[in-house]
């Protein structure tokens, strides 16, 4: 099937209110620190990159773009933006891939990274017939990269200064060889920082075009609270677009970008539609897998009626089916794997449940969420009733968190505060 580039908005402006896209969050984690960054914060009234309300598995993210598809024909792009960064997270990033590949043909795919780990992958990605990479890059000197980066991990490595710079820079300058030459349409963003990378942007600019990328993206920053460079002002519209008119000597420019959230969805100048929001929540707080046939939800308890355990504290867990009529029924108690271990541990606690789609604890580290994600269970922290966190997952609603809610509604302006 021959794909048709012309009907992705974020590469041709003219079918900007015409076709719409859809980011699926499918990647949390990110491999470097921009001092501008902070994704700490979640408002629907926000647009900007590393904001998600929720996180999703790559069966969640697939089940969830078959119903926005439906609601809203007008997708032609399935985009994975974080929010964190795609290569930070490839296993769930490139399955996330095959399976839309394989379910939509017709769908354009394409992901927006710091590049800082996408070299292995781009192979793979040109076999999926992922058309559009976008790479961030805000520095291609290190004493103005070494401004922009807190830090950048490669590996097990943390690097700071020109050196975190000079790697990052690096890496990207190979991902974009390795995007031409596979064919991949590549767009470069640079985040303009006032009194940082402001009058360097040029630079980038001409340094992509000898790259061979193929369109260029000057974006503002937008400020963000707590973020290291939060007591900056934040561009005005006149400074980004004379920036973009001197870029223009070397590289099309993109002028309709509305910084988009990592699970936006619809047209460009849509605002993320409520329906969207609730089904992600469904989706995040349901099994893994909606199609999955697991029978029963773990929960880590102290009296056998509140969640309220953290997970690495947790030495049994009661083991739950759920009845319409009857509500949830306790069905039996599993001791839980020794401390100590490593990964190992979490491996065998995912056998211990592996007929549950669902593991109900007060705290859990990344880790063991992660790994039991790959053996197809869920994990949510919250402090409800099991009654009711059961009854939710098995209506595929979402379990109460733990804290205050991540998504603070339509009443505020969307500051990057989060909520009161």
């Amino acid at each position: 099937m021959t794909l048709d580039y012309t009907k992705h908005p974020c590469f041709n402006a003219d079918v900007k209110g015409k076709f719409g896209r859809i980011h699926l969050p499918v990647a949390p984690k990110c491999n470097i620190q921009c001092n501008f960054c902070n994704r700490k914060y979640d408002c629907v009234n926000e647009s900007r990159p590393g904001v998600s309300s929720n996180l999703l598995s790559p069966q969640q993210a697939l089940a969830y773009l078959k119903d926005m598809k439906q609601i809203d024909p007008r997708l032609t792009v399935v985009g994975i933006a974080g929010p964190g960064d795609p290569f930070a997270n490839p296993d769930e990033t490139m399955e996330t891939l095959r399976l839309v590949r394989q379910e939509f043909p017709e769908m354009l795919l394409c992901v927006a990274t710091n590049g800082l780990n996408a070299a292995d992958y781009i192979p793979e990605l040109a076999e999926l017939k992922v058309s559009h990479v976008t790479i961030t890059v805000n520095a291609i000197a290190p004493e103005v990269g070494e401004q922009v980066y807190a830090w950048v991990r490669d590996g097990k490595r943390i690097l700071r200064g020109s050196q975190a710079a000079e790697t990052l820079l690096k890496r990207q300058y190979e991902v974009i060889r390795l995007c031409k030459e596979y064919g991949l349409v590549v767009k470069i963003n640079s985040i303009l920082i006032p009194g940082i990378n402001d009058e360097h942007i040029i630079e980038v600019a001409e340094a992509m075009s000898v790259l061979g990328a193929d369109l260029f993206n000057c974006i503002g920053m937008c400020r963000a609270e707590g973020a290291a460079f939060d007591c900056l002002q934040e561009p005005s519209p006149g400074v980004v677009c004379a920036v973009r008119k001197q870029a223009q000597q070397f590289m099309p420019q993109m002028e309709h970008c509305t910084r988009c959230r990592a699970d936006a969805v619809g047209c460009l100048s849509d605002a993320l539609p409520l329906k969207a929001i609730q089904l992600m929540h469904d989706y995040a707080n349901g099994p893994i897998d909606p199609n999955q046939k697991r029978p029963y939800v773990a929960a880590a308890t102290m009296e056998g009626f509140l969640v309220n355990i953290h997970l690495g504290q947790a030495r049994q867990f009661n083991i739950y089916s759920y009845d319409e009529k009857r509500g949830s029924c306790l069905i039996e108690t599993r001791p839980a794997p020794a401390p100590g271990g490593g990964d190992e541990r979490w491996q065998r606690l995912a056998e211990t449940l592996k007929d549950c789609r669902v593991l109900l604890v007060a705290q859990a580290g990344p880790k063991p969420t992660d790994i039991l994600a790959k053996n197809g269970i869920k994990l949510i922290c919250t402090e409800c009733l099991i009654d009711q966190a059961i009854r939710d997952i098995f209506h595929k609603k979402a379990v109460p968190p733990p804290a205050r809610p991540r998504v603070c509604g339509t009443s505020c302006g969307g500051n990057a505060k989060g909520c009161a």
